[in-house]
């Protein structure tokens, strides 16, 4: 390229820091994807099972006691 102060050596070595930039940025983003995907399976899964677990519960022992299998059904 007539007037320009850049060889072809530094245009090569741009490119390569550039792929190197753009690989260290991936690898980033897979190992966040990965600590968000630990997150949720160690912290949020367990919390929304206990929170769910207790709703059922609840809404059983209601029904249970609608149905009429309270304590006067079993004591007479």
């Amino acid at each position: 390229m007539p007037g320009s102060d850049a060889s072809l050596d530094d245009v090569l070595s741009n490119a390569s820091y550039e792929d190197d930039d753009l690989r260290i940025a991936q690898q980033e983003w897979e190992e966040s994807l990965h600590q968000l995907q630990q997150l949720v399976s160690i912290v949020l899964l367990p919390v929304f099972g206990k929170w769910l677990g207790r709703r059922w519960s609840q809404w059983a022992y209601a029904r249970y006691l609608r149905v009429g299998l309270g304590k006067a059904f079993f004591t007479g």
